[in-house]
């Protein structure tokens, strides 16, 4: 990298243990940025930030991004000799689809086994409270119950699971490394020898929750063995020495990833975006059988489908008839476009990933929590 580069070295701001940080931290070792990571909680970014998530990174002239999603959008704009994002528009569509995936259908089973195992609560607290909790005046213990019981209500019984969903939720878990695993017998990442988005959209879930976690990295150990060696095999990965080639075409092995985005997880989004547009703040649905009931509501996910959606939009009439085919052929394409005008308002301006914080250009403080807040939000550095 260029030595006057104005944006570097960079400041990655999030605790070890966040899903979302790991999955950014990822994609800046790959690309062998300088970076430094910090330690800091969801609290303190809110006023750089102008939200209280977590990951935050730091330009070295001073901007602040976030959202790990937009931000490696920015970064392979930037850095387009090492972008993880195929340059293939059929295989770049399916890429981000599988990331979005990665990053909202998973986080519930990462969250159910971080925080409803007790060996996993225990350790994950602890390790919170250790690392980003020491500046708040109260015993460690109470510190560490305190997080326990705030994940637990909101992000485990508090959307959705109970004991109607419990299996279901372990089944996604389940499910996806088994598809994995099937994919990792003939190839060393999602789309060839080298890395690509799709790989670092399921990193996040899959090393700092599945892989490190008591419960869930005890399965996949036990269960998915080359699931657990492609999480190392990823951080370790460098794009200096991994010159390898994609695929030019989207691999048949991804059927039952792409059978799960069109059974469950659009699906999901198609109820959301419904609750979004009826103003209500909790829905039931109904997914694979599982009687999910009072979910939050998340304009998150509302701009989430809209964005599946623009992506799509954006490809040459060729392309979209190849990626409308394959949609079809794993029933995503008629949840892709059952809601009418999903209409988030979320980032009209199109101003993602920097951020809208006290010391930064754009939206004051308290409109942008209004506009981002979701579930994911308040925990990226406690989930």
């Amino acid at each position: 990298m260029d030595s006057n580069d104005p944006i570097l070295p960079l400041e990655l701001h999030g605790p070890e243990v966040s899903y979302f940080t790991g999955k950014l931290e990822a994609v800046i070792r790959y690309m062998e940025l300088p970076y430094q990571r910090f330690p800091t909680s969801p609290a303190a970014l809110a006023r750089p930030t102008g939200v209280a998530q977590v990951p935050g990174l730091k330009l070295a002239d001073e901007r602040w991004m976030t959202d790990s999603t937009p931000i490696i959008s920015w970064l392979d704009e930037r850095y387009p000799a090492v972008a993880v994002t195929p340059s293939d528009p059929v295989l770049a569509f399916f890429s981000r689809l599988v990331e979005d995936w990665a990053d909202e259908w998973l986080w519930r089973p990462a969250m159910h086994y971080r925080w409803d195992y007790k060996e996993g609560a225990q350790l994950l607290s602890r390790i919170l409270v250790h690392e980003a909790g020491q500046g708040i005046k109260l015993p460690d213990f109470v510190k560490r119950h305190v997080i326990r019981t705030r994940q637990r209500t909101l992000f485990t019984r508090g959307d959705g699971v109970s004991a109607e969903t419990w299996d279901h939720v372990e089944k996604i878990y389940l499910d996806s490394l088994e598809a994995l695993s099937a994919i990792f017998e003939s190839r060393p990442y999602l789309l060839g020898s080298r890395p690509s988005l799709a790989d670092f959209g399921l990193f996040g879930p899959m090393f700092r929750h599945f892989a490190m976690d008591p419960t869930s990295a005890r399965i996949m150990r036990e269960t998915a063995p080359a699931v657990y060696e492609w999480t190392a095999r990823l951080w370790n990965a460098r794009a200096s020495r991994n010159d390898g080639d994609l695929l030019d075409h989207v691999p048949e092995d991804w059927g039952p990833i792409l059978d799960s985005i069109g059974s469950a997880y659009l699906p999901y989004l198609c109820a959301n975006a419904s609750a979004w547009k009826a103003d209500r703040g909790r829905f039931d649905v109904n997914i694979e059988g599982a009687p999910y009931k009072e979910i939050r509501t998340s304009r998150y996910r509302v701009w989430c489908l809209e964005e599946i959606r623009r992506d799509f939009q954006a490809l040459s009439p060729t392309h979209q008839a190849d990626v409308q085919a394959k949609l079809e052929k794993h029933n995503c394409w008629e949840p892709l476009w059952r809601i009418e005008e999903p209409s988030s308002g979320l980032d009209p301006d199109r101003q993602a990933p920097f951020a809208g914080g006290d010391s930064a250009t754009g939206l004051e403080l308290g409109a942008a929590r209004k506009l981002y807040l979701r579930p994911v939000d308040t925990t990226r550095a406690e989930d």
